[in-house]
């Protein structure tokens, strides 16, 4: 296309075009000649010559014409003096051609193509250039921007931006206007051996040459295709309107940040003239740019805001003393009830016989969103952006009407987009101005445009319509005022002149005023339509009742009647019809029970929706509590149809789910127990609901989940609707404050159709969005399922695959004979003429294909070929099936009334014909009960093999191969799931007046289908069926906005209504008694699938259970949903998504077709407001962009997919989560190597220090987790003969575990915060983050040898506990009560848990477990770790250890513990000394526990059936224990560890304590934890106090539960190298080496690896004592692990301790760990020793290694080596340990 016109209107052009349109509209009888406007404004690059050719077809048709006008002579701009003018050369000499530039390397820059030009001087060759691959065409001829950009080859010259410009430098010589497309014809491409090769043609042509009545291709109208127009290629055109400026200067894409949101906005002063615009930028591109605006525009074409007009009704609209007479018999006379659209000015006053005219605003309601500018653009001061002027959207109009068909109804939102697009297109420049404003050096030349002038308008608008004929008349010069246009129109319409007119367009544009118009409908199909829109759908029933109960539809039905008469009636039946037992008899194919579990996909959706409900307690916002819930309980609220409700009670029954949540018994749910889990919500809901209400209230630990299914089914207000309604109802229930503010209340909506609940006021998250994933990806089963849906998007792929019948069709037939009925009949509604036509039909093609009724050849001429194959289908299915199996038709009839006439109608005409028994007629009313005849009912029981007499099918999904006609009634559906014997639906009389999105698919939505995935439908749908659905990998997380990766072919043609799965119940041959709970025990996932006994091909149900139903359609649903608009999505996805919504904006973009559900979701939030009757409209809260309600979710899914089974199954994985999380696993380990011996009675409550001190020692050590350490020797124990076993580092972890649930009396980790330990754990934010001081704190140990410094973190509320100084607050002590002080809420002994890596898994929420109970708990952290533990627990008291302890293990975390409480003690003594009091009185136990330690249990001695243990709180346990009457006798007392096989029968026994103790650290002041000890140092202490002649203490009565945590501790040890970080696999062997010799250093403890050496390499070290239980290894002073196949015998070297008796024992070994002083010569010969025996001396260093040896005159008996001397591998930096080992002489 030239450059030189650009839009602009020049003299000569003008005449052309003027005489070109003048020629062809005389010359022309089928092709309309183009209007001369769109020739001048709306030029395309594919216009039409008058013999239906394309002007390129031949690419030598350089005239491109075959009108007489000769064509515009051009000239060439002569080229420079000097330059090459050779052909195939470019003007500055170089060679061009392709012959002979294929072989050279080109330089081809990014973004260009290399393109063959045609020059007709060298026809034989091409001349080679590089162009910009954005201004050519797609391979589909489309988006290609105008314009051009290319680059010459041969010299290398770029930037040439017009093809004029470029034409002359290559040389071409044209006599005609260059044009790209004339001469741009080849693509070019290098082959494999690197030639350039002449490649495909350019495709500038589209999808091939088809035709409209006007050539009309405008770039802003993308959606003219979609409303049934011949599609011609999309090619833009320039529109000017006022002062817009369309410029053409190439600029990069707009960035796109998402749906409406420009990615920068910014100032745009420059308002200079358009040149060529560049194709393409819009709608897809800056499309998604436009900003978002606040205003809120009127009701689109599904709430029309129409009025049948009264007397007076416009009065203010009106000036004074115009008005406009209505004629008489207006109605009568025209046969149509005429529409005035109310356009621009005020529309006169309508007197006289108003009721027969209808007066709408909607198309004046779209000119104001039209002209409302989007915010973004009104924050600059004065700018040249303007809205649409009112000549341009007058003109625009007059244009989309005359593209319309005659059977074609306007829509406003089509027309809506074709002013956004205009309006895009005219300010492309500014608009990317605004999004780019850093580009001050660009500026546009002046303003050369004119606007489109009122003058003007009138006749543009004139040529506009002349090109359709009468079909459009436009009324402007001749008339004065709107009034007087009017006028004339109604005298043309009563003197029957505008027969052909379907619409007036009515301009006035006089001189200084503003222009005003109106449209008048007057086309009798589209008059109809828009008025019968006018109604609500609730209106709409209401009018049709009406005209049934007045009888004015009496003439239509007895017309309709007398067609087909003459015929004979039918004759009587002489065979009598086959009884149900002697068909059953002939049965060859039977229903087979396949049991199958949950499908992978509904299983994947239910751990999706807990994924959920667990990020919204894992939230910080505290909203759900799952850690508080013992137990699940649901009510299930569904619509008020009866078989809907039964339907959602049948798959309750059957999935299992009522036994799971433990409220029923395991042989069955009988139907009453579930009907009391689901709900109609009609008025019976109320009570249901409040008694849910109150008992959430009550029960605080019960979860309680809402499910609202079918949720896009009533969003109406509660405020709105009537005393007497249910509408409103779910707003009234579900969002009471009673349900929003109910911790313990979760709502679950289910739906198909979404969209009405994501609005800008949505209660919803769009966090708390699940959508259905694919189950298939690029025909990959990613769920491995049997079945594959087949939704919407694959009923449309039906109707373009072309290889078989389509599955949705229409039917032109009944078409015809409805639109003429129609006309004949003007006052009835539409749905009572089609619904008649379609029954007559129906009884007509009965009465044929029965055979029993004379002359029925004749009567094919009175129905359909579509009705006549479903009748026939429907008879012979049944007959020709031994057992009489069949097909389901399904009628679906909205209104009540006209369902039930038909049902009777039908009926009638079935008993005429005889053929009762043939198949049922059923009248599917949601109000009642499924009601067949009882001979059907005893076929399906005969099938079904049931023996219930009382049994009757409640859902249609039992009808199952039953022959019959299903009449579906009701306003929309509400959920039925239909069996997989549906073959036809027939949808021909739904109502095409309401064009929501929502109403469309779910009635398309009934012939959803779930096909098995080995048996594909005939025609093969292909990957259709996952373009609407979410990608199965995003499952994973919505959190993260690319949850879904969902193509949305079909969008959300994937919703459902609530009964998810029309997969038919299982059968099976059962007794009577269980016939009614497992013949429907059924999943999804099953199918009743037919399974041959012997093949039998004359079951046509058997055949075609895996085909998906026909749908029939009305024409005019069937041209929109067939249709795609600009985004290539099917047309309906860009309606009103709901009718209670609104579009937020004009200025929004179309959805995409790339869009996921997750994009969708946002799309709808941002672009759609609720309605003032929307349950959502009051949900707007000042000051907050959103008002989500924290535990509400929405689930949504294609229709029929299976949502019910998946939210069933999500019920039942909640409640097993829940039960997980309220158990733990706990070690349940039996005490190894017990033997007792009763000391006291089993009842005494405490022990008995006379008892305790008689009793002897238990040296053994019986907890199972020191399974593999050496055993201790005492005289009386064996061991038993396999030994014990040797276990890895890990074994912990694989230790024997029992799954427990939590008592109330638990402790908790950081995930549990209930409501009443939220103070405790100082996390509620209704309290300030408790605030925390950090004191030092300084005490002196002789074995430390110098002055500690620790640090407590206090509190702020836990200070009491402590004392500080007066003058300066220094901590001087914490605080202990006295021995004889006693409070019933207080626990006197300070806790203490030394931690290390739980931050997170340590039970220290004590709260519970207290009960209550004040309590000083102190977590003893390293000084690394202090920060994330205060992080976690801010309301806890810390004590930091000091950072050489950082590496440190247990023993050293345990002796600071002991010493510093030791020290607190004496500091306690001395300030009660200073305050008067006795010292001696100061409370000195202390506790440690470990921080595993989560239940407390105590033995009932009085139970029935022996001891029983039950849960107690550890208040009540330490209390027991502090109240010991002698307590002061004891060192150490603890408590058994639990075990589910415990044996103890004596109450209290002294031996070995582990895990939780109560430490009297006065009495054992001497008795120092070993520091340095990383394992078994609690075996070392009590073995070191018992022999200092203290008393131990274990309470068997009580025990403790441990959790098995695999995270942390102190048992965690990571043996790595010095050179690395990385844990390394090393050795035990290599954890020691020689002195002084070069090895691989550990950066680990010495004493550490000392530990792991001794204990995996005893054997080598002490030979002798392997497996030797009679000669053990002496250990003086210390127990150390030498593994469980040594025995260990205990000494102490102090002066007056307790031994046991070594006479006579010969031992193996020798074991001397840092010897004292009390170590002495005369000491170790006490003891004898075996020839051979090993002796281990170690030592901190060398030097005291040989002093040692030296001072106990070692080698008088042992023998040494200098190989013998040993250390661990450590560096010298890391001070190692050094051992010297020896034999005995």
């Amino acid at each position: 296309m030239g450059n030189s016109y650009a839009g602009q209107m020049r003299t000569t052009r003008f005449e052309e075009v003027l005489h070109n349109s003048i020629e062809a509209s005389l010359r022309s009888n089928t092709v309309v000649p183009r209007p001369v406007f769109s020739q001048l404004y709306l030029e395309t690059e594919q216009p039409l010559a008058h013999d239906g050719r394309t002007e390129n077809d031949d690419e030598d048709d350089e005239d491109g014409s075959e009108s007489n006008s000769p064509p515009i002579p051009y000239q060439m701009k002569p080229p420079p003096e000097g330059c090459c003018t050779t052909d195939g050369f470019c003007q500055a000499g170089r060679d061009l051609r392709l012959s002979s530039l294929a072989s050279d390397p080109l330089d081809v820059p990014p973004g260009f193509m290399l393109v063959g030009v045609k020059s007709p001087s060298l026809p034989e060759n091409l001349l080679v250039c590089a162009v910009d691959r954005r201004f050519l065409p797609d391979e589909r001829g489309h988006n290609a921007l105008l314009g051009f950009s290319g680059n010459c080859i041969g010299c290398g010259e770029k930037g040439f931006r017009y093809f004029t410009e470029f034409s002359n430098h290559i040389n071409l010589k044209l006599s005609t206007q260059p044009k790209k497309q004339k001469h741009l014809k080849y693509h070019l491409y290098r082959n494999n051996q690197g030639v350039v090769v002449k490649g495909a043609p350019i495709c500038w042509r589209g999808h091939g040459k088809r035709y409209m009545c006007c050539i009309w291709q405008l770039k802003w109208f993308p959606d003219l295709k979609c409303l049934g127009l011949p599609q011609i290629a999309d090619v833009p055109q320039s529109l000017t309107n006022g002062n817009h400026a369309v410029p053409s200067i190439a600029q990069p894409p707009l960035n796109q940040s998402g749906p409406g949101r420009p990615s920068a906005t910014g100032p745009h002063t420059n308002a200079g003239p358009p040149k060529k615009r560049h194709k393409g930028w819009s709608p897809e591109s800056s499309a998604n740019s436009l900003p978002e605006s606040s205003v809120k525009t009127p009701p689109s074409s599904s709430a029309l805001s129409t009025l049948s007009v009264s007397s007076g009704s416009l009065t203010p609209l009106s000036p004074p003393g115009l008005s406009v007479t209505i004629p008489d018999q207006l109605l009568h006379t025209c046969r149509l009830q005429p529409v005035i659209f109310k356009g621009h000015g005020p529309l006169p006053q309508l007197t006289g016989n108003v009721s027969e005219v209808l007066v709408s605003s909607l198309l004046q309601s779209c000119y104001l969103s039209s002209q409302t500018l989007p915010r973004v653009y009104q924050h600059y001061g004065p700018s040249p952006i303007q809205p649409l002027s009112t000549e341009m959207q007058i003109l625009l109009t007059v244009y989309y009407l005359v593209q319309l068909g005659p059977d074609q109804v306007p829509l406003i939102e089509d027309l809506e987009q074709i002013f956004m697009r205009s309006w895009r297109e005219s300010h492309l420049s500014e608009i990317r101005q605004y999004q780019q404003p850093q580009t001050p050096h660009f500026s546009l030349p002046p303003q050369s445009q004119q606007p489109l002038t009122p003058s003007q308008l009138p006749w543009l608008a004139q040529l506009a319509a002349s090109s359709c004929g009468e079909g459009v008349v436009v009324m402007g010069e001749q008339i004065g005022t709107l009034a007087q246009g009017i006028q004339q129109t109604f005298g043309r319409l009563m003197e029957g002149r505008l027969e052909n007119t379907n619409y007036v367009v009515i301009i006035v544009t006089a001189p200084g005023q503003e222009t005003q118009s109106c449209v008048v409908v007057t086309g009798k199909h589209q008059c109809r339509a828009l008025a019968e829109s006018m109604y609500s759908p609730s209106e709409g029933l209401k009018e049709i009742n009406h005209q049934l109960s007045t009888n004015v539809a009496q003439e239509l039905i007895h017309y309709c009647n007398s067609l087909g008469q003459g015929v004979n009636e039918p004759s009587p039946l002489t065979s009598s019809q086959e009884s149900a037992e002697e068909r059953s008899l002939k049965t060859t194919h039977k229903y087979s029970v396949q049991w199958r579990e949950v499908r992978p996909i509904q299983l994947a959706v239910a751990r999706k929706l807990l994924s959920h409900v667990c990020a919204i307690a894992d939230s910080s916002t505290q909203n759900l509590d799952l850690g508080s819930f013992d137990r699940v309980s649901f009510l299930i609220l569904v619509p008020p149809s009866e078989v809907t409700f039964q339907q959602t009670v049948l798959h309750l029954c059957s999935s299992g789910v009522l036994e799971e949540l433990g409220g029923l018994d395991q042989e069955g749910v009988s139907q009453r127990e579930a009907e009391r889990y689901v709900v109609k919500m009609d008025q019976s809901a109320q009570a249901r609901i409040d008694s849910l209400i109150q008992e959430a209230h009550s029960n605080s630990y019960t979860l309680y989940i809402l499910v609202h299914d079918h949720a896009h089914w009533d969003i109406n207000s509660g405020s709105c609707s009537g005393p007497d309604s249910s509408l409103g109802l779910v707003d009234q229930l579900l969002n009471s404050r009673q349900v929003r503010d109910a911790p313990n209340i979760l709502i679950l909506h289910v739906t198909s159709f979404p969209f009405a609940l994501q609005t800008q006021y949505t209660r919803i998250s769009p966090y708390n969005e699940i959508h259905w994933p694919s189950a298939f990806s690029n025909d990959v089963d990613l769920y491995h399922e049997r079945t594959r849906y087949f939704g919407v998007s694959e009923l449309l792929e039906s109707t373009r695959s072309g290889s078989s019948l389509p599955l949705m069709r229409y039917d032109s037939s009944f078409e015809s004979m409805a639109s003429a009925l129609e006309e004949r009949f003007p006052k009835l509604h539409s749905a009572v003429i089609r619904t008649t036509v379609l029954i007559q039909h129906y009884c007509v093609a009965l009465m044929a294909a029965s055979g029993r009724i004379g002359g029925s050849h004749n009567l094919h001429k009175h129905t359909s070929v579509e009705t006549m194959e479903i009748v026939q289908s429907l008879l012979t299915a049944a007959q020709q099936c031994p057992a009489h199996h069949g097909h389901m038709v399904l009628l679906r009839i909205p209104s009540l009334a006209l369902a039930a006439w038909a049902h009777r109608r039908l009926s009638r005409v079935r008993r005429q014909l005889g053929l009762e028994e043939s198949f049922e007629i059923i009248l599917g009313n949601p109000n009642q009960a499924l009601n067949i005849g009882q001979s059907f009912t005893d076929q399906i029981k005969t099938w079904l093999k049931i023996q219930d007499a009382a049994w009757v099918p409640r859902t249609y999904l039992e009808l199952e191969a039953l022959p019959c006609i299903l009449i579906l009634s009701g306003a929309e559906p509400l959920g039925e799931s239909l069996p997989r014997s549906l073959k036809y639906c027939d949808l021909r009389v739904i109502n095409c007046s309401y064009l929501q999105r929502t109403t469309l698919e779910q009635e398309l939505g009934l012939a959803a289908y779930l096909v098995r995935a080995e048996s594909r439908p005939p025609h093969n749908p292909g990957p259709g069926s996952d373009l609407l659905e979410s990608d199965a990998e995003k499952l994973s997380s919505t959190d993260n906005e690319d949850e879904e990766g969902q193509e949305n072919g079909e969008m959300s043609f994937q919703p459902q209504p609530p009964s998810q799965s029309f997969q038919y119940p299982q059968p099976q041959p059962l007794p009577s008694a269980q016939s009614r709970r497992q013949h429907s025990k059924s999943t999804s996932s099953g199918s009743l699938s037919p399974q041959a006994s012997s093949p039998h091909l004359s079951c046509s149900w058997a055949r075609g259970v895996s085909r998906p139903p026909s749908v029939l359609l009305p024409r005019a649903l069937y041209d929109i949903i067939t249709a795609n608009d600009s985004s290539g999505l099917p047309r309906c996805t860009s309606f009103l998504p709901h009718m209670s919504v609104a579009w937020a904006s004009s200025f929004r973009p179309l959805l995409s077709k790339m869009m996921t559900c997750t994009e969708q979701s946002l799309y709808y939030r941002q672009w759609t407001v609720p309605r003032s009757y929307h349950m959502d409209s009051s949900n707007c809260t000042e000051g907050r962009s959103d008002n989500f309600h924290p535990r509400r979710l929405l689930l949504s899914g294609p229709p029929q997919v299976g949502k019910t089974e998946a939210y069933l199954h999500f019920l039942g994985i909640l409640s097993r989560m829940l039960i997980r999380l309220m158990e733990v696993d706990i070690y349940d380990e039996e005490d190894i190597n017990y033997s007792g011996v009763q000391y006291h009675p089993p009842s005494a409550s405490w022990p008995n220090p006379d008892i305790m001190k008689t009793m002897p020692f238990d040296y053994t050590i019986h907890d199972p987790k020191y399974d593999d350490i050496s055993s201790v020797y005492s005289p009386g124990y064996k061991p038993s003969a396999e030994g014990n076993p040797v276990r890895q580092e890990d074994v912990y972890l694989r230790r024997r575990t029992s799954r427990i649930k939590l008592s109330k009396y638990a402790a908790y980790n950081t995930y549990h915060h209930c409501e009443q330990c939220h103070q405790y754990l100082g996390f509620n934010p209704r309290y300030q983050m408790y605030e925390s001081t950090l004191h030092a704190f300084t005490f002196t140990h002789l074995l430390l040898g110098e002055e500690i410094q620790l640090y407590f973190i206090i509190p702020k509320s836990k200070e009491h506990y402590f004392s500080f100084s007066q003058p300066g607050g220094q901590l001087e002590s914490m605080r202990l009560p006295l021995t004889s002080d006693w409070s019933p809420d207080c626990i006197k002994s300070p806790i203490f848990t030394p931690t290390t890596g739980r931050h997170e898994h340590g039970l220290f929420n004590l709260y519970h477990a207290m009960d209550g109970a004040s309590h000083l708990h102190i977590l003893v952290v390293k000084e690394y770790e202090m920060a994330v533990y205060k992080k976690y627990w801010p309301n806890h008291i810390m004590l930091v250890l000091p950072t050489v302890f950082n590496g440190a293990g247990i023993g050293a975390a345990h002796f600071l513990i002991k010493e510093l409480s030791y020290h607190n003690l004496e500091l306690e003594r001395s300030r009660r000394l200073e305050g008067g009091g006795p010292a001696g009185d100061v409370w000195p136990f202390i506790i440690l526990a470990d921080d595993s330690c989560v239940m407390w249990n105590t033995v009932d001695l009085d139970a029935r059936n022996g001891p029983v243990e039950h849960a107690v709180s550890l208040k009540q346990v330490l209390q027991h224990m502090e109240a010991c009457p002698e307590l002061a006798h004891y060192g150490l007392c603890g408590i058994r560890k639990w075990s589910s096989r415990n044996k103890q029968k004596e109450p209290f026994s002294k031996g070995h304590l582990h895990d939780f103790l109560l430490l009297n650290v006065d009495r054992s002041q001497n008795v120092q934890y070993d520091q340095n000890r990383f394992t078994c140092h609690d075996v070392d202490l009590t073995l070191r106090l018992h022999s200092a002649g203290l008393l131990v203490c274990r309470f068997n009565s009580f025990s403790v539960m441990k959790k098995q945590i695999a995270i942390g501790g102190y048992r965690t040890f990571i043996i790595k190298t010095k050179m690395t970080d990385v844990p390394t696999s090393v050795g035990p062997s290599q954890y020691v080496c020689a002195p002084d010799s070069k090895h691989l250093f550990l950066a680990t403890p010495a004493q550490l690896l000392l530990e792991k050496y001794l204990q995996h390499t005893s054997q080598k070290l002490f030979p002798l004592s392997t497996k030797n239980y009679t000669h053990p290894v002496l250990s003086v002073d210390c127990y150390l692990n030498l593994g469980p196949e040594v025995t260990v015998c205990f000494v102490s070297s102090r002066p007056h301790s307790f031994n046991i008796s070594t006479a006579g024992l010969l031992f193996s070994g020798l074991l001397l760990c840092f010897a004292d002083s009390f170590v002495t010569p005369g000491f170790l010969k006490k003891f004898s020793f075996l020839k051979g025996a090993t002796l281990c001396v170690i030592s901190a260093d060398r030097s005291s290694l040989r002093q040692t040896v030296g001072r106990l005159e070692l080698e008088e008996e042992w023998r040494f080596r200098l190989s013998d001397e040993f250390q661990t591998a450590n560096a010298k930096e890391d001070r190692p340990l050094f051992f010297l080992t020896g034999k005995h002489i």
